[in-house]
């Protein structure tokens, strides 16, 4: 019997000139291609701006991207789609639709597909259903988090999404607690289900701290003087600020932030305010190859976001034996379960630096910690979306 033939759109998605873009979610595309239950088609759409803003950073490196790359097992297809910048995102999803249907009406004369999926509830929901419209298939879209509390201020968008998740056969939530903010916003409950994300325990899993912080020294982390790490993109929902603010009340302890953003001057001339240069560490963009050393050498991994639904550091953490300090947001309530895994704390500086001071006082064992993660599996992720497509598709 043939595997059903799925589209999955996915504009969050590695490619050659952003080969770190979405990674976690090309992991659970390539867990589903090489368990070949289904026929996977991946469709990640490049938004390039209108003549002359297309010639300049960023876009100018993303116009050099191929028609098509590979992903582990995976061709991913890159169409081009026109973005317009600051004022176009609600006609997003249209102008998607129009690039990606001759390259679907393709692929479907080929051999049927079974039904389109969508990776992000925005812009991707909206635009895979215009596409499972035209070509008269199911439609299911995954909801992560942002894709719901940053759109859902934007009432074009929210329109679109509702209408969306009330065609769709399927939808997904990260956790428990976005299917909750999903239901709030209209999206019809009985649909919604909740898919957690996997985790490659091949490469997220403990080494002894100190020969992970020996392999640190090259970026001129400390040897022996207690660590936590910030990782995330240096922007204003992440947090970092609070996080400086938070080591201004522990004395000795230092602090990496790994990743860039727009936020980098600002978050440099916070620490040089208050004395901290010389325990901040500006690590920039960590690779993924690098990262779970980073997080197996820090004693805690700190991530005061605005917003999240799931994030896929906290499991990485995890897996790594490194507890976290995280506010009550989107799904912590659902990964911090167990003291083992960590403290959720108010999101301000003197309730993180709290339960960092009692995190470095009282360690737990790397082992324990990493025993809290044992349930994400990319096997797992990719076979529960598997059975979620089949079902679907017989909607």
């Amino acid at each position: 019997m043939r595997a059903p033939r799925v589209l999955s759109l996915a504009t969050l998605f590695p490619s050659p000139p952003r080969p770190a873009f979405g990674g976690f979610v090309a992991r659970q595309a390539e867990a589903l291609a090489a368990g070949g239950e289904i026929d996977l088609i991946t469709v990640n759409p490049i938004g390039l701006p209108p003549w002359p803003l297309c010639r300049r950073a960023p876009y100018r490196e993303l116009a050099a991207c191929p028609a098509s790359s590979r992903s582990g097992p995976l061709t991913v297809h890159h169409p081009r789609f026109c973005l317009l910048p600051l004022i176009g995102g609600a006609g997003n999803p249209a102008r998607i639709a129009r690039a990606v249907l001759p390259l679907a009406r393709r692929f479907h004369a080929e051999a049927r597909f079974a039904l389109v999926d969508a990776q992000f509830f925005f812009p991707d929901g909206p635009a895979a259903m215009q596409l499972a419209q035209a070509l008269g298939v199911p439609l299911t879209i995954k909801a992560r988090g942002s894709d719901i509390h940053y759109w859902r201020t934007r009432p074009g968008a929210l329109a679109q999404m509702r209408a969306a998740a009330q065609r769709a056969a399927g939808l997904l939530a990260v956790s428990e607690a976005l299917k909750r903010d999903m239901i709030a916003l209209g999206f019809p409950a009985e649909k919604i289900r909740v898919h957690y994300t996997g985790l490659d325990h091949a490469r997220f899993k403990v080494t002894p701290r100190a020969g992970a912080r020996a392999r640190m020294a090259n970026r001129g982390l400390p040897a022996d003087a207690p660590l936590i790490v910030c990782p995330g993109a240096l922007i204003a929902i992440k947090g970092q600020r609070l996080a400086i603010e938070a080591l201004a009340q522990l004395p000795g302890v230092h602090l990496a932030l790994a990743g860039s953003g727009g936020d980098f001057r600002a978050l440099q001339q916070l620490a040089a305010a208050r004395g901290l240069d010389d325990r901040v560490h500006f690590l920039g963009q960590v690779s993924h190859d690098v990262l779970p050393t980073l997080l197996c050498a820090a004693d805690a991994v700190v991530l005061p976001s605005e917003r999240e639904g799931l994030a896929n550091v906290w499991i990485e953490a995890l897996a790594c034996g490194t507890p976290l300090v995280i506010p009550d947001i989107g799904g912590a309530r659902e990964v911090v379960t167990a003291r083992e895994a960590g403290r959720i704390v108010a999101r301000e500086p003197a309730a993180i630096a709290a339960a960092l001071r009692e995190l470095l006082a009282n360690p737990v064992d790397q082992a324990d910690v990493a025993a809290q993660a044992a349930r994400f599996t990319w096997t797992r992720n990719a076979g529960e979306l598997a059975d979620f497509w089949k079902v679907a598709a017989r909607a």
